[in-house]
């Protein structure tokens, strides 16, 4: 035992080993350099996670041994952990980098305890960088989650006219839906009921390499992401449509066409492979800039737009959550109150009127 700053530390040091060694509590911390701590932990929780969660751990995990790459685990102090935190802010990571770091630190941790390694949790007490946030930074994270108005919905129409291969059905299916980009990516033909109407949304698709080749089709993230929806026949319509030039494709192309059942599967380079996540980005900014509307928009801004007109539709909240496929998300939420609020003015101002008119009797 040693690296006390005075006498009076080491004693009560002494005196708490003691304790704890009378009441059977002591546990001797053990060597482990930090980078093997990752290590071990990742090798058992890549068997509990998806592919795709097990890249991001790897990447927070790595942030950290920037810091304590080479440092046996029971050395790291909390003072050490709280300044590689606040470092990481100076460096200019976002602060939602910086709160996932702390989280995969955190299990770090707590598995480093679990295995006896260490007593203390060096994460237990840290604080993320919370800086004060502007006015004109709190508008623009209001302006980020900015969803298309139903006088905005123009934007349907540049779509049949100056619409690339598949963009009419693709952003209509999204904006009828309100399905993620990556649900959409992973869609079957096997996942449409064209005689019910009905849409089975089982998964999700991955492909952080942006090659075709090399895709995953993952398990939704959580339970409540499995769900069953019904959607208007003219987007029936337009699937029996994509059909047939889809089946044109692979009669033309049977020898190299990639027939997995996508419903989006490329048309040239890649024949029959899902269409990118980033490619669907790309043709929405070029639509909107046709249509003379904010760019910043994405293709998930129409799972808001879709939240919004059920909210106008009288749906409540609870089902349009059903729908969407999770049980809490603060976005949408706030579009359904902003949505009702306003519904609630205008029925307000519709009464007034009303009992004017009357009194004028």
């Amino acid at each position: 035992m040693g690296g006390f700053k005075t006498k009076k530390e080491a004693q009560a040091a002494c005196a708490a080993m003691y304790t704890e060694l009378e009441e059977g509590t002591y546990i001797a911390e053990k060597e482990m350099l930090f980078s093997t701590l990752i290590e071990e932990w990742l090798r058992l929780y890549e068997t509990t996670v998806k592919i795709s969660t097990v890249r991001v751990r790897k990447h927070e995990s790595s942030r950290l041994l920037d810091y304590f790459q080479n440092h046996q685990v029971k050395t790291i102090t909390r003072k050490a952990y709280q300044n590689a935190l606040l470092d990481l802010h100076e460096r200019g990571f976002a602060l939602n980098t910086i709160a996932g770091v702390h989280s995969t630190g955190r299990m770090l941790f707590t598995k480093a305890i679990e295995l006896e390694i260490i007593k203390n949790d060096p994460t237990q007490y840290a604080k993320l960088p919370r800086p004060q946030k502007t006015v004109e930074e709190i508008e623009a994270e209001e302006n980020a989650g900015k969803y298309l108005e139903k006088h905005e919905l123009s934007f349907f129409n540049q779509r049949k006219r100056k619409g690339l291969t598949n963009d009419y059905i693709i952003f209509l299916i999204l904006a009828y839906s309100g399905l993620r980009v990556g649900e959409l990516c992973a869609l079957k033909w096997k996942d449409f009921n064209f005689k019910e109407h009905t849409l089975s949304v089982t998964k999700t698709y991955y492909n952080p390499t942006n090659r075709a080749t090399e895709y995953h089709l993952l398990t939704p993230k959580t339970s409540t992401s499995k769900r069953t929806i019904e959607l208007d026949p003219l987007v029936f319509k337009e699937l029996e449509k994509l059909k047939a030039r889809q089946n044109e494709l692979k009669m033309l192309h049977r020898d190299v066409y990639y027939d997995q059942d996508f419903v989006f599967a490329k048309t040239a380079k890649d024949m029959g492979y899902h269409e990118f996540i980033k490619t669907i980005q790309n043709r929405m900014r070029r639509l909107l800039r046709i249509a003379g509307l904010n760019e910043a928009l994405t293709p998930h801004s129409l799972r808001h737009t879709h939240t919004s007109l059920l909210a106008e539709a009288g749906v409540g909240i609870h089902e349009i959550m059903e729908r969407l496929g999770h049980q809490d998300d603060e976005i949408t939420k706030r579009v359904y109150l902003h949505i009702t609020k306003t519904m609630k003015k205008e029925a307000s101002q519709k009464f007034s009127e009303l009992m004017s008119s009357i009194q004028q009797l």
